[in-house]
């Protein structure tokens, strides 16, 4: 009878401890998820801010120019993702959320872009992943060789702007995030921003316009680490802590001509984006 007590006893000990360690571990899984959407968000909320900017300002270039037809579909275009961001923004709790904002960017922009060019008589331009180095740059124009420093070249989509700068032997204009007291690059802001990237470039990933370093990371299932090829040359990611962050609300307004919005700062964890490409 008394062992059959003690083994009782012993059995609610261990029960009790595997259930603590199961809470421990669930709530810190919780606490990192968390930490990880709030910095992707307030990166995310600057693009969708920066992205209202520049409708604010092309439509006062709008009310000037006499659209024909296929410009205002476009310039419809580009307002309806604007207003997809922001609800999908608003409705983001997860940090794979994120990616549908940044579709939402990415096609806005490439309107845009079909706006300009219809304006100005010059023929639509083909649809290419966004510049690299920042997509909100919008769609890249050319393939370049690349390195970051001490690093191995590789082709990567770019503006006709960054273009320009790495051929002058100037530094690209680089989106960046915060990590601890400095900034880095998004490519190595933590996983958080593995959706925030695969939003802007995953829909090329089978169009073969997309880099293979860049296809092999955005196939894979998660940008958390470990040795990722996906069918094209293979790279390490390494993990990190993501710092948090609240970003500010959107004005929505009820309609597509409210560009209102506070930017949130810039946010970001540990992410290396790529073994061979020296940071990348």
């Amino acid at each position: 009878m008394e062992i059959l007590v003690l083994l009782l006893v012993i059995g609610v000990v261990v029960f009790g401890t595997q259930a603590v360690a199961a809470r421990r571990r669930q709530a810190e899984l919780e606490s990192r998820q968390a930490s990880e959407l709030a910095a992707v968000r307030t990166v995310t909320e600057e693009d969708v801010t920066r992205f209202g900017e520049e409708l604010q300002r092309l439509d006062s270039d709008m009310l000037t120019a006499q659209l024909d037809e296929a410009a205002r579909q476009d310039w419809q275009r580009a307002l309806d993702s604007y207003e997809s961001a922001k609800e999908s923004l608003r409705l983001a709790t997860r940090k794979d959320d994120i990616k549908h904002v940044t579709e939402a960017l990415e096609d806005g922009r490439y309107a845009i872009a079909c706006v300009t060019a219809r304006v100005e008589g010059r023929p639509l331009p083909t649809r290419r992943p966004p510049c690299f180095f920042n997509p909100a740059h919008g769609p890249s124009t050319a393939d370049i060789e690349w390195a970051p420093p001490g690093g191995q070249k590789r082709q990567i989509p770019v503006c006709a702007a960054d273009e320009d700068r790495v051929q002058q032997g100037a530094e690209p204009d680089i989106r960046t995030v915060r990590q601890g007291a400095g900034r880095v690059p998004y490519w190595q802001g933590g996983p958080a921003y593995s959706p925030y990237a695969s939003g802007y470039f995953g829909g090329y990933a089978m169009s073969g316009l997309l880099p293979g370093f860049l296809l092999g990371s955005l196939l894979a299932s998660d940008w958390d680490g470990g040795d990722m090829s996906g069918g094209a040359d293979g790279f390490d990611t390494g993990g990190g802590d993501n710092g948090g962050g609240d970003g500010g609300g959107f004005d929505d307004g009820g309609g597509g001509s409210d560009f209102g919005g506070d930017g949130g700062g810039f946010d970001g964890g540990g992410f290396d984006f790529g073994g061979d490409f020296g940071g990348f």
